[in-house]
């Protein structure tokens, strides 16, 4: 029964994937921020938000974030590849899901799906 609903499950899911189609990891012009790496800068450092528990535990690290910019330029399959712990992973992923729409990638000319890291620096001073 378990074999059956794993099966099932991964077959659902490798629709769903041919559907929405093919995300790639390195394309020809890959996505970009609006205005820029300068202007992501500038926004991660005008909304990310140090967590006050981790600031009291002195809890510092990089969280990387892999995301996909979808065809249209929207963000989606937020994932934490590399943990600085939960209260930095946290305020990475909140930060992350409400950047604006992205310059989408493009292949042979076609936008298309690409997989995007995201680092995000904690440090105390």
């Amino acid at each position: 029964m378990i074999i059956g609903a794993l099966l099932c499950f991964a077959t659902a899911e490798a629709q769903q994937q041919k559907r929405q189609g093919k995300v790639y990891d390195v394309v020809e012009v890959m996505p970009e921020y609006p205005g820029g790496m300068s202007e992501m800068m500038n926004f991660l450092h005008h909304n990310v938000r140090y967590p006050e528990a981790a600031m009291k535990k002195k809890i510092q690290g990089r969280s990387v974030i892999r995301f996909v910019v979808e065809k249209d330029g929207s963000l989606s399959d937020f994932k934490v590849v590399r943990s600085a712990g939960s209260l930095l992973d946290a305020e990475a992923l909140r930060v992350a899901k409400s950047m604006p729409k992205w310059k989408p990638g493009k292949m042979k000319g076609k936008t298309v799906r690409v997989k995007y890291m995201l680092p995000v620096s904690f440090r105390l001073e």
